[in-house]
């Protein structure tokens, strides 16, 4: 017997608890709460979806004119009206993005390595004006040193080529 009672309470419990509930502004301007809002008044729902009682629904959005123009001023498309439509137009924005996101990862890439080519062309001017010894490998596969004259052709050089790296 016990357990019919808990049972039964339990189920009236239940349903109160998922009862929709209502918040709105009386007349006075106070805020009511409860489950079914008087007729009239805006009420919004508390949790949960469903729609404000007394509220009529929405119409759906007016299709676009033939000469309207979308926020970029381009004529505006028309939606696509079949499913083939729909998933030719969903491969078409892949196929942009995939592109785009092919451009920008080339231009980080270019970016990359012109930054690395002038951290050395810069590395190699400095190592010229530093005064050290440099040695470079002939055609023989020779080392041999810079001597005065060589050192001022290649610090020129190395100058050109920091101001075509680095700009």
């Amino acid at each position: 017997m016990k357990r019919i009672i808990l049972f039964v309470a339990a189920a009236a419990l239940a349903t109160a608890a998922a009862a929709q509930n209502y918040r709105w502004v009386d007349q006075n301007g106070r805020v009511q709460y409860g489950d079914n809002p008087p007729p009239g008044v805006k009420a919004t729902p508390m949790r949960g979806g469903g729609a404000v009682r007394g509220a009529a629904p929405t119409a759906p959005a007016a299709p676009a004119a033939p000469d309207a123009k979308a926020a970029d001023g381009k004529p505006a498309a028309a939606a696509p009206s079949t499913t083939a439509e729909q998933d030719a137009a969903f491969l078409k924005r892949q196929q942009d993005a995939q592109k785009q996101a092919d451009k920008s990862a080339l231009a980080e890439k270019e970016a990359a390595h012109k930054k690395d080519q002038c951290a050395r062309a810069q590395e190699y001017l400095r190592s010229l004006e530093s005064g050290q010894r440099i040695a470079l490998t002939d055609k023989n596969g020779e080392r041999v040193f810079l001597d005065d004259e060589q050192r001022a052709g290649e610090t020129a050089k190395a100058r050109e080529l920091v101001k075509q790296s680095c700009s």
